[in-house]
């Protein structure tokens, strides 16, 4: 195709619409419709996979009580902020889906000693490189938390791992170096595991369902653009016109917890 015939269009994500954005991704991802067919996928509570669950939920018609709001451990909040998820509504700690049906009894502890190739774990991140090569999760807990049963999934059986992350988590440097410095014993705070997969932001999830290029361009602003992403998209005039539908259809997202 000549250069010529292609156009770019800008287009500004908010931290929401990008959630909403890489789930909507991540579940038409082939690998993930082969899996409902015949293996297990994890979703490991956090935000961004809170939409991801919502999303495959809805599209097996087994959303029933999930409550996505619930759907976190660990979560990061402004100062002087709290969060507690409500007595209502499924409040279990992952989403696990096996064979096409949501066992609600299951959690990632519960099933990653079983899984295997074909199988798949949906995990979020708390930075991603540049870049996107590599993530990082942020660990509180002495034993690592659910990363500690994925790595042992994804490494030991080569069970698929997709990383659903947002750019507002983008880092610069080597986040294999930004995991030596948090975790060196001359280090208070959290700790960090480097994770290695499919990582979903909002550029891959706008090629994934448009075909269209995108690229990092701006970011930030005001008045619920805090974090937000200018991109620059790519591509035909068929495929603007896509992701312009798409994004315009998700821009007014409301905030997580809203």
């Amino acid at each position: 195709m000549n250069h010529e015939d292609l156009l770019t269009k800008q287009f500004l994500i908010t931290v929401p619409a990008g959630k909403r954005l890489i789930a909507k991704a991540v579940i038409s991802l082939k690998q993930i419709q082969r899996a409902l067919e015949s293996n297990t996928i994890v979703i490991v509570a956090g935000t961004t996979n809170s939409y991801v669950a919502q999303e495959l939920l809805a599209q097996l018609n087994q959303t029933g009580d999930f409550i996505r709001d619930n759907f976190f451990r660990g979560i990061t909040v402004g100062p002087g902020r709290e969060i507690i998820p409500g007595n209502e509504g499924f409040t279990g700690k992952d989403v696990v889906i096996e064979k096409g049906t949501w066992r609600r009894d299951k959690g990632v502890f519960d099933v990653a000693a079983g899984l295997n190739q074909g199988d798949i774990i949906v995990k979020g991140a708390n930075a991603v490189s540049m870049d996107r090569t590599q993530a990082g999760v942020l660990i509180a807990n002495p034993n690592i938390g659910t990363s500690a049963p994925v790595l042992q999934a994804v490494i030991g059986r080569r069970v698929g791992l997709i990383i659903p992350v947002g750019l507002e988590k983008r880092v610069c440097g080597n986040i294999g170096e930004i995991a030596a410095t948090l975790n060196s014993p001359n280090t208070l705070g959290n700790r960090m595991v480097p994770i290695s997969g499919t990582i979903i932001t909002e550029l891959e999830a706008i090629k994934l369902l448009t075909g269209a290029d995108a690229k990092l361009v701006a970011a930030g602003g005001v008045f619920g653009a805090e974090g937000g992403c200018y991109v620059a998209v790519t591509g035909t005039s068929k495929q603007l016109i896509s992701a312009e539908a798409i994004i315009k259809k998700i821009e007014k997202e409301p905030p997580f917890g809203k």
